[in-house]
């Protein structure tokens, strides 16, 4: 899979591969990153990460849970490149790895909303090709769409 430097982070989603474009391993990695985001306690410590970084300490009193629990899933979420420590005297300070973490809760959100209230964005054929622009979509058009795959 490319990537591209910091530098070039506007280019980002031009050079990356498209889902369609995944080979087995690469697809292996990602859906271990995806699986990360499937439990609730990991979602609540990378979106307090995402406001700023902090200590186990501060982010188990923040989300309620206990310090060996945080630390656990710390340990996780470092080993799987979503969160990085910094040592700061006797403490450890957590913080998301980069942008593209960050990009990939903001965008897991969105998404949620969006099933919650039953909006749908469409991808139409030019914008599968180039990659980028959805055009949205009610409800309502999403359960005439999925009748139709079903006739």
């Amino acid at each position: 899979m490319g990537h591209v430097t910091a530098e070039h982070e506007n280019t980002d989603r031009e050079r990356a591969p498209q889902a369609a474009e995944l080979d087995a391993a690469s697809a292996a990695k990602v859906a271990e990153t995806l699986q990360a985001l499937a439990t609730p306690s990991r979602l609540l410590i990378l979106v307090r990460l995402r406001r700023s970084p902090c200590t186990v300490t501060e982010l188990a009193r923040e989300i309620g849970m206990e310090q060996s629990a945080v630390s656990h899933q710390l340990r996780l979420l470092r080993h799987l490149g979503l969160v990085t420590g910094t040592r700061q005297g006797k403490n450890n300070r957590y913080a998301l790895y980069d942008n593209h973490v960050a990009a990939l809760l903001d965008e897991a959100v969105y998404h949620s909303e969006h099933l919650r209230l039953g909006l749908r964005d469409q991808v139409t054929a030019a914008e599968t090709e180039s990659g980028s622009g959805f055009e949205s979509e009610s409800a309502e058009s999403e359960s005439e769409s999925a009748g139709e795959a079903f006739v």
